[in-house]
C-alpha cells in the first residue's frame, strides 16, 4: 500500500542517503493516463563533487544542467544510442548530485509494461535502468520535471521491511570501488546479482 508523495525536503539530504532511503520506495509514471508503479530495489549514488563517475564531475553541460537543480526533479539522458536512464537530482541547488533509479519491482500496469517492452517475462521487465524506462516510458519529455507533479513521482511504501545491501557501483571505469550502489536483499528484480560487500 502506497499513498504519499515524498516530501521536497527528502531529496535535499545527502546523494548517498537519498540512494539508500529510495529502497522500499514506489515510483509512480502517469502517462496520458497511463498508471505505471513499481517498488524500487536498486538505486546508485553520484554525488558529484570529487566523483568522476558522475556526469557533473567536470561542472554544468548542456546535458546534465538539470543536475544543478534543487533536488526533487527528474534527470533523463540517452545513453549507448538506445536507451534513457532516470535519475532523481539531490541536494541542494548547485551541488551537482544524482541518484540513478536502476531497478523496480513491478505493480502496477504490468501488461502495458509488457507492450513497452515486447516480452511476457515479468522477471526481464525492470531490471535494469534502461528496460525501467523502456517498461515505464521515461524519457527527455519528463527532463527536470517535479517528482511532486502528476506525471512522475515518487511515494512512501507501508510494507514489510527491507534489508538494504550495498556494493560498488556497476559499469563505471572511474571511482569504480566506492560503495554507492544500494540495492534490496534478495530480492528478484535486482540488475546484478553481485556479492554483498555490506
Amino acid at each position: 500500500m502506497y499513498f504519499r508523495k515524498l516530501p521536497v525536503e527528502f531529496y535535499l539530504m545527502s546523494c548517498s542517503r537519498v540512494a539508500h532511503e529510495l529502497i522500499g520506495k514506489i515510483l509512480v509514471r502517469n502517462k496520458d493516463g497511463k498508471i505505471y508503479s513499481g517498488i524500487i530495489v536498486e538505486t546508485e549514488a553520484y554525488p558529484g563533487k570529487g566523483d568522476e563517475a558522475s556526469h557533473s564531475f567536470r561542472g554544468i553541460t548542456p546535458r546534465n544542467s538539470v543536475m544543478f537543480e534543487e533536488g526533487g526533479v527528474a534527470y533523463v539522458y540517452f545513453t549507448y544510442g538506445n536507451h534513457y536512464c532516470f535519475n532523481v537530482v539531490t541536494g541542494r541547488k548547485g551541488c551537482g548530485s544524482a541518484v540513478l533509479i536502476r531497478a523496480v519491482e513491478p505493480l502496477d500496469g504490468i501488461n502495458l509494461m509488457m507492450q513497452n517492452r515486447r516480452t511476457d517475462n515479468i522477471a526481464n521487465l525492470t531490471n535494469g535502468p534502461g528496460k525501467l524506462t523502456q517498461a515505464f516510458e521515461i524519457d527527455m519529455e519528463v527532463n527536470g520535471k517535479s517528482l511532486s507533479g502528476r506525471e512522475l513521482y515518487i511515494c512512501n511504501s507501508v510494507g514489510k521491511a527491507i534489508k538494504v545491501r550495498r556494493s560498488p557501483r556497476i559499469g563505471i571505469s572511474k571511482n569504480k570501488d566506492a560503495l554507492l550502489r544500494f540495492y534490496a536483499d534478495n530480492n528478484p528484480y535486482v540488475s546484478v546479482k553481485r556479492v554483498k560487500i555490506r
